[in-house]
Parts: C-alpha cells; structure tokens; sequence
C-alpha cells in the first residue's frame, strides 16, 4: 500500500460527512468508495471530483506513502492496536501482534493489523505455547516476504503494579512487571533492527522478577540488551510532541549496534510540536444535551447514561470547577442511606466530577473514562463524560481506525435501539482500549523517523557504490 487516504476521511468527518455522504456528493461509485477505504489506487477523475466537492487540494486528501524495502514491525501486549497503528499508517507490514484478550484482537482483526492470519497470536506469552506461535508468524513472514530480518518490535507491557502504590505494597504486583522480562527476552531472540519500549513514568526504576532474581527494570534491560543494542531512556509529555492530550510516559528506543554508527537515536524520537488546546481538538463535535443521544451522523459521538440524580451534582459547574467545591451538600457527590442520612463521598482525588476547559489541552485519558467520577472526564459544557469520538481524538485515533468488522455507514445506519444494543456491548472495551493506548501521533512519527533514516543509511550505501564504480583518468 503506497496511497493513504487518512486526511480524506478526517477533513470529511470535520465536515460531519461520512463515506456515503461523501460518495454522494462527489459522485463516486461504490468500488471507488471500497477502494478509497483500501487505500488502493483510485482514478484522477475520481480524486477530482472529491477536491470539487469538498473545495480543497489534492494535497489535503492523499499522501504517498513510499516503503522501505517493505519495513515490517511486531508488536507484543498490544491490546487493541491504537499505538502501533501508527506503523501500518507510515507503510509498515505487520508480521505479528500479540493480545491476551481476544475482543482486544478482533478489533486488530477489524484493522488488517498484520499480513497473515497466523501472526493474530491470542494468549499468555509466557507460556512457551504462545511463544512458539510468535515466532512460527514470525519465521512464516519471513520465508513468503522474502525477508531476513524483522525490523521492528514494539511492546507496551501492562503497567499493573507500576503504579507508585503498588510499589509499597507486597501483594505479588511485581511479578506482573515481569511481562517486560518475557519482551526482552523475545527482543534478544528476534534481533530486529530497532525496539520500541512505553510505559508509565517510573518504568525504568520499577522492580521486577527476572528469571527468581528481583531487580530493577532498567538493570534488566541492560543484562538482556546491552551486548547486542544501543539504546535511549526518555521521559516526556507527549503533549509537547504531536499528541492531542497530556500524557507523561517513558519511551525507550534501542537500535541493533551494527546500525547505532550511521544512527543517531535521539533523531528516532518525535519531534516537539506546539500544544493543542481541547476547543482545537473537539470544539467542533455537535453538543449533546440527552442522556442517551447518538449523533445520528456518528455512532460514536454520544452521551454515555449514568445515573440521572447524579446530573444535579454537575450541571451548575464552570471549567474547571469541581462538584465537591459545590455549597449545597445536595449538589456535592454523595450516597444516601436507608435510613434516608446524606452520606458525603470521599473526595481522593482533586480530579474527579471536574469540569475541563476549553483552553487548557487535554487531559490524559484514563481508562475509567466512562464515569463521572473518575479523572477529568466531565465535558467543558455539556453535562457528560467524553464520548468515544472525542477521545479518538484527544489521543489522536485517526477516523479510519476500525472498532468493529462493520463499516461506520452500517453502524450509522442503524436505528437508534439498535445502536444502543451496539454501544452496551462495545462501549466498555472500546473505551478501556483507548485508555491503555499510545496516542496513535507518537508511534506514527516514530516509524516514519525509522523508516528516514533506513532510507538515509540505503542512499548512502547506494552512494559508496556508484563511487566505487566511477571511471578515474
């Protein structure tokens, strides 16, 4: 795949068009439509009609996506796919991706994540089983892409027990941090070109159990890594480098030491970008006012119910106000008891039943999104959590992205009892998913700065030769 139609789908859904809506006014046919959808190769006339439609330049519908000796990538404990969607964006074939949870995968399914079926791999990776069917994907690719190595491995370890309060507690969480020993371990067998680490701030200095020995993860990685890779640990917000939301993760990138010469790690990293604040990212949603709503335009863009007494607690705050600051204790969040006694809830966190502001960026999505009380999840204006659509965009899920096998026209098309049949049995996955994520943004410019300097390292080889092959007098 060398066309991507991304800012197609994104500039039109800024214009509350779907596809059938854009198919319509443009005049397209319906295989021109699938084919966009595939981002296959679409006739100029086609690509004219569009620009006439939607008044804008065939820059702002297609870009070109041009592969490096087909650039390949793994990814393990990668939920539902958000992060490294990024890599298919920029070209990258997926050999392989890994999940414990079988929904999580599906919704990769829904993606064409990978190239071949046998690289979907469901189950514990640490078990050898799950291991072997890695690395039967893995040696499967390779043999019918005609490709020696693997050029990539992405993995995001869950981050239980990573957690500051976990770490005082001796409840066994540790032992969860021992996922990332099983990811190095797979690096150092894999040997790919570059590895890709996330997670929670305190990452590296976190404890963890590699092979009965209790150590600290950085330390991990440097009896299992350090012979063969050269590589960097950065903390930063990803707000200030492309991202949508605030969000503080630790990102380590290692490169194999037969490239670090012609490799400069710290230019793999994303580049710094001025913040976003949430009116530029959202502002442009229609409000929704009742509890229940779906815009009948995108079945994703709805009011999540709660329970409606709890309205009352919200519905007078300004930005940035929170429900426990209210003067009247019938307004603060509360429980009542049998006896009919107000029992005021616990405020533990500054965070909960607050209202955010438009001019402030983002705040970093949680995976309780779904609920008022948990972190910075009331809308600005509306009387509400977030919906899926806004935090698609809060961390930066490009529209194209799939949740389900059926097509958003089908979704759409439903009727409103069916949507909310829909909405009950997706919603919690979709939006637990998009809390554990990456923001899309960060793998994507990652992988199109892998895929630079491959490219700069292959004209410079390509240099040498054609200078060996020079005639001198």
């Amino acid at each position: 795949m060398v066309f991507c139609y991304d800012k197609l789908w994104d500039l039109a859904y800024s214009r509350h068009l779907n596809k059938t809506a854009l198919r319509d006014e443009a005049g397209l046919t319906n295989s021109t439509l699938a084919r966009l959808s595939k981002n296959e190769t679409v006739s100029m006339d086609a690509l004219a009609r569009i620009c006439d439609s939607l008044d804008c330049s065939l820059e702002e519908i297609v870009e070109y996506k041009k592969r490096v000796n087909n650039l390949n990538y793994v990814s393990l404990f990668s939920s539902a796919g958000v992060g490294c969607f990024g890599f298919k964006q920029e070209g990258f074939l997926g050999v392989a991706t890994s999940e414990l949870i079988e929904r999580r995968l599906n919704v990769q399914k829904a993606n064409d994540k990978v190239k071949y079926d046998n690289g979907y791999v469901l189950g514990d990776i640490t078990q050898d089983e799950t291991k072997e069917q890695l690395y039967n994907a893995i040696d499967y690719f390779k043999k019918e892409e005609s490709v020696n190595e693997i050029d990539t491995v992405i993995f995001t370890a869950p981050c239980q027990g990573m957690s500051v309060a976990n770490h005082k507690k001796n409840d066994g969480t540790i032992v969860k941090n021992s996922l990332v020993v099983e990811a190095l371990e797979i690096v150092k067998k894999i040997q790919p070109k570059f590895f890709i680490a996330e997670n929670v701030r305190a990452f590296m200095t976190t404890k963890c159990i590699d092979h009965d020995v209790e150590k600290k993860i950085k330390d991990a990685f440097v009896d299992w890594l350090s012979e063969d890779y050269v590589y960097e640990s950065k903390i930063f917000n990803f707000k200030n480098f492309g991202a949508n939301s605030s969000r503080t993760r630790t990102v380590v990138i290692g490169v194999r030491k037969d490239l670090s010469k012609s490799i400069n790690i710290q230019s793999l990293y994303p580049s710094q970008e001025p913040e976003k604040n949430l009116f530029d990212v959202i502002g442009d949603l229609k409000s929704l006012q009742t509890m229940g709503e779906v815009d009948p335009k995108d079945i994703y863009h709805n009011f999540k119910k709660y329970r409606p007494d709890m309205r009352n607690w919200i519905k007078d705050l300004k930005p940035g106000e929170s429900a426990f600051d209210n003067i009247d204790p019938l307004k603060r969040p509360h429980t009542v008891s049998k006896t009919g006694e107000l029992i005021p809830n616990v405020n533990k966190n500054g965070d909960k039943y607050t209202r955010q502001r438009w001019n402030a960026v983002a705040p970093c999505v949680h995976t309780r999104n779904d609920i008022l009380a948990s972190q910075n999840t009331v809308h600005p204006t509306d009387d509400r959590v977030f919906s899926i659509r806004e935090l698609m965009r809060m961390m930066n899920i490009p529209s194209s992205f799939r949740w389900t096998m059926e097509s958003e026209e089908t979704l759409n098309a439903m009727s409103l009892r069916e949507k909310e049949i829909f909405l009950k049995t997706n919603e919690i996955n979709i939006r637990q998913s998009i809390g554990e994520a990456v923001p899309t943004v960060i793998m994507q410019k990652i992988a199109k700065n892998i895929k630079d300097a491959l490219n700069d390292i292959e004209k410079s080889q390509s240099k040498k030769n054609n200078n060996r092959l020079q005639v001198t007098g």
